[in-house]
């Protein structure tokens, strides 16, 4: 693959049934997040969710979701782009078509969590939460296995 790829070349797609399901699982289900997702898991999330992608002809490139209400709060998850794909401004792309969606403005919060992509998400405003003392979870990380 070059590293010259027009961009013409990729489809930007945000609806479910444009996207290749299997290989969204297969790559989310191999990450440091979602490690052994299960199928249906992740098909019920991915269809309670907005979701975005680039396709290159039948193949699924990169991948985002966020997890909203649609008038209050999102979560932006599982974003990936295949390893080959990667520097070619795909994530940026996802990003600037989730950020500009009518249905995710006027959100007061939008989260996220990210081991290693911060300046990527700063770009767009996010910040590192200044004070988490307000925030609580139920973690599970080991649920899938």
């Amino acid at each position: 693959m070059s590293d010259n790829q027009p961009q013409s070349a990729f489809t930007l797609v945000t609806h479910i049934e444009h996207m290749d399901f299997d290989a969204i699982h297969a790559f989310i289900g191999q990450t440091y997040w979602a490690k052994g997702i299960p199928v249906e898991t992740m098909r019920t999330a991915l269809e309670n969710s907005v979701c975005v992608g680039f396709m290159q002809g039948d193949k699924q490139v990169a991948f985002a979701r966020v997890i909203t209400d649609k008038a209050t709060f999102g979560y932006l998850s599982d974003v990936f782009v295949l390893p080959e794909y990667r520097g070619q401004g795909l994530s940026k792309r996802m990003l600037e078509t989730i950020m500009t969606m009518p249905e995710l403005q006027g959100l007061r919060r939008f989260m996220l969590a990210t081991k290693d992509a911060h300046s990527l998400y700063r770009q767009f405003g996010f910040e590192s939460v200044s004070d988490a003392t307000p925030l609580m979870q139920i973690h599970r990380p080991d649920i899938y296995q």
